[in-house]
């Protein structure tokens, strides 16, 4: 490994989660890469929900390439790649590994980083690792309209969508049948498809669904119809019936992409989310998770705030000032050498960001017009 793969922070996964954290830790001073394999549910967003500032005609693709290049603008790395191995290589790993979530560890004394990840044939050494690999949703048999025109994971997201609609809700578990009954807040049409498959929910849950007006439907789906955009307008049943649904939402759970987490022995709940505190430090010292990954609403609001978090969680532990009393009486005062704190190459980019205080400025003239103009040199 080369001194161009060895940073303060790796962020693995490219979503909400992650990009968030990877421009606070960046933009907070500390070398951060953020190594992202592509896909994961924000990218099969056809438009934005949910977040205020961005447009709905906004699709996922956009939104992520977006913050991508915010991250990049402010001196992040970003690669895209898969993560396949993560160790750890730096520190007392044991000790590691029996340290508190509360963030109170401290990077190993020596020069090699706390964790080396692997990515293809390359290799990146951290001393913190934000995992926000999220989860994957179970994807329920064809025939199935396309994500986003009739097939749609985020109840919260994308009920709106479907105010006064038809709707259906596939699967058979008690997810299914309270979403179901959720959806009645929305529109008087709500129907569960079990699609020939045996029926789970609790008998509380069934005796509670009987007295809501929601139909289930026993038979299976043979066939689907759709408009000239592609969204969905039926579904043929294997009785010869045809009913239209606008959108609905398959019920059939998820798989946390935790992997990584379960190499460095990271503490998970029983949902199979990871085990993290209010700001993502997990059970190993030095390791946070962010986003779908843990417990909490699947939301990227909710994630960049978790991001966010973990990003200033980060900054609070690794920054080098203030020079503790302990620290000082040990190696002396701090001196004008060792400030600023930053890396040479995220001083380089801040001092020429737009956002940086002697960064170009954008000025209104007389007329109303804006104009790009560089602030002054000092004297």
């Amino acid at each position: 490994m080369n001194d161009d793969s060895q940073y303060e922070v790796a962020v693995v996964g490219g979503g909400p989660a992650g990009l968030t954290a990877a421009l606070y830790t960046t933009r907070l001073g500390h070398d951060t890469v953020l190594i992202d394999r592509g896909g994961g549910r924000a990218a099969m967003m056809q438009d934005t929900h949910n977040v205020i500032g961005v447009t709905e005609e906004t699709s996922g693709m956009e939104f992520l390439q977006t913050g991508r290049e915010q991250v990049a603008s402010y001196g992040g790395d970003t690669v895209r790649g898969f993560v396949s191995e993560i160790e750890q290589t730096g520190g007392d790993a044991e000790s590691d590994s029996e340290s508190t979530s509360d963030g109170e560890g401290t990077a190993s004394g020596d020069d090699s980083p706390r964790f080396t990840l692997t990515a293809g044939g390359d290799s990146y050494g951290a001393d913190y690792v934000v995992l926000a690999t999220g989860f994957s949703d179970e994807r329920p048999d064809p025939p199935l309209p396309r994500t986003g025109q009739g097939l749609h994971y985020c109840l919260h997201c994308d009920a709106y969508m479907f105010v006064d609609e038809p709707v259906y809700v596939m699967g058979t578990g008690e997810a299914a049948a309270h979403v179901a009954m959720i959806m009645l807040n929305f529109t008087d049409e709500v129907d569960v498809l079990t699609r020939g498959e045996e029926i789970e929910w609790s008998e509380e849950t069934d005796y509670q669904l009987r007295n809501h007006p929601v139909e289930v439907i026993d038979t299976e789906i043979e066939g689907m119809s759709k408009d000239d955009n592609g969204w969905l307008e039926s579904f043929e049943f294997a009785d010869g019936t045809t009913r239209e649904y606008r959108g609905g939402f398959p019920m059939y759970g998820s798989d946390h992409n935790a992997d990584l987490a379960d190499q460095l022995g990271v503490e998970r709940n029983d949902d199979g989310t990871i085990a993290v505190d209010d700001h993502g430090w997990t059970s190993v010292d030095g390791v946070l998770a962010v986003g779908d990954i843990v417990p909490g609403h699947n939301q990227i609001p909710v994630a960049m705030g978790q991001g966010a978090k973990a990003g200033i969680g980060i900054h609070y532990e690794a920054r080098e000032f203030p020079r503790s009393t302990a620290e000082i009486e040990e190696h002396g005062p701090v001196t004008q050498a060792d400030v600023p704190a930053v890396s040479q190459d995220l001083l380089e980019t801040a001092v020429t960001h737009e956002g940086h205080a002697a960064g170009p400025r954008v000025e209104s003239g007389a007329d109303g017009e804006t104009e790009e103009t560089e602030a002054p040199a000092d004297d």
